[in-house]
């Protein structure tokens, strides 16, 4: 399925919608993917690159109609890795430079102005401002590819988005996981890929863009792949949670036992001291009845667990 990503894309744009804020958010998301800085005088400005027609145009329009700055000309350029062309256009002004530090990606401090990479709160802040920077990131950076829908094998999911910056891909992953979607960084060559793996969690960053399309394919694939010998899938599955399910619990009881017995459990935050609390009530209870439990997600108790384990690894090599 090529076209997945692309499909992806196009129901983004077309669905997009919001101000200013937004706008703000999607674009400073896509400079740090698919962009570059420039600097013309005392200004700073920034150029665009994109494969695709529509990007292009739905950047250019909200540069000029939404943001207020004009944009230079459209120009194409032969991508020699790829060998597809791509759109390129600039902005470079007295305006662009405080759009770039509007959009946290222009620092300043005594010795004037520096290329921040760390995303700024205030940025991601507002009403629908943090699903419009995912869904700029993607639009730059972001590829989606799913399995032959006749192989049973649970491998072949794939979402990622590349950045140019491991600082600025941190903070991505941090932004996924305040929408309970928990991603992995991983460095390939000058670049940090930031990634998903799981049916659960590409279908959770899909519904925060807003591409229920391209969601309802994903479901519908894997509803094909789960058609085939499902019953003994199931059986043998179901043995197996069985049994991580038990492994998992005396492993984060004894992680719970040594922070007890080190610094005590109300040395943790109020978060972790929940999740050590709920399974010390129920060391038999499954992740997802003691994230039921505790109204989170799945995902979100995986993490607070593993800052636990971490926590109590530390404390005992202490």
């Amino acid at each position: 399925m090529t076209n997945f990503t692309e499909e992806i894309k196009t129901e983004i744009l077309r669905g997009f919608s919001g101000g200013r804020e937004q706008c703000l958010a999607a674009l400073s998301a896509f400079i740090r993917t698919s962009g570059s800085l420039l600097k013309s005088g005392s200004d700073y400005g920034f150029e665009l690159s994109t494969e695709s027609e529509l990007t292009a145009h739905f950047f250019a329009d909200a540069i000029e109609n939404v943001l207020g700055t004009e944009i230079s000309g459209f120009s194409s350029r032969s991508d020699i890795s790829s060998g597809k062309d791509k759109l390129i256009f600039s902005c470079v002004n007295g305006d662009s430079t405080s759009l770039l530090r509007e959009m946290g990606i222009l620092g300043e401090d005594g010795d004037g102005l520096y290329v921040d990479f760390t995303l700024k709160p205030e940025v991601v802040s507002g009403e629908g401002a943090g699903a419009a920077y995912i869904k700029g990131a993607f639009l730059g950076g972001g590829s989606c590819t799913l399995p032959d829908a006749s192989s049973y094998s649970r491998t072949g999911y794939h979402f990622e988005v590349v950045f140019r910056n491991k600082i600025t891909a941190g903070d991505f992953c941090d932004l996924l996981c305040s929408f309970d979607i928990l991603a992995k960084l991983v460095m390939r060559k000058d670049s940090a890929v930031v990634y998903l793996k799981s049916i659960e969690a590409i279908s959770s960053v899909l519904s925060v863009m807003g591409a229920q399309s391209a969601l309802e394919k994903l479901k519908e694939v894997a509803r094909e792949r789960g058609n085939s010998n499902n019953e003994n899938r199931v059986n043998n599955c179901s043995v197996s949670n069985i049994d991580k399910t038990v492994s998992a619990s005396v492993k984060q009881v004894q992680a719970i036992e040594v922070i007890r017995s080190t610094i005590g459990l109300q040395s943790l935050d109020e978060n972790l001291f929940s999740v050590a609390e709920g399974r010390l009530a129920d060391k038999n209870a499954s992740m997802q009845e003691l994230a039921d439990r505790l109204k989170i997600s799945k995902s979100c108790l995986n993490h607070r667990f593993r800052k636990i384990m971490d926590m109590a690894k530390q404390l005992g090599e202490g």
